[in-house]
């Protein structure tokens, strides 16, 4: 069992809804991967990402399409891209990501409560 948190620890993490704008092939990346361009609105604006997702989504999948990510980690250098959010998803039985997806459509921007 994960340590307990408080409701302000977890307010600490700011998680927003975006929508993907542009998705391309990665091939610099070590492990299989796309790099993504995501629209938080215009408080946050367009952040890139990169995302290990390519065993069960294309580029074609991607654009359009609304996700969850943490805005509010520091950036990390991941090969020639600096990766400016940590879009969010899971672990399927076989070790692949499968994206933490939002059913029904809200603003860009919108914080997850």
């Amino acid at each position: 069992m994960p340590e307990q948190i408080t409701f302000d620890d977890f307010m600490k993490v700011d998680i927003r809804a975006g929508t993907i704008v542009k998705a391309e092939v990665f091939p610099e990346a070590r492990k299989p991967a796309y790099k993504l361009l995501i629209d938080f609105g215009p408080e946050i604006g367009e952040k890139k990402s990169s995302a290990q997702i390519t065993v069960h989504y294309t580029v074609e999948d991607l654009v359009g399409r609304q996700v969850m990510a943490v805005t509010n980690f520091p950036p990390r250098q991941i090969g020639p891209v600096r990766s400016e959010v940590l879009t969010l998803g899971y672990a399927d039985q076989n070790g692949d990501i499968v994206l933490a997806t939002i059913d029904k459509s809200v603003p860009n921007g919108e914080r997850l409560m």
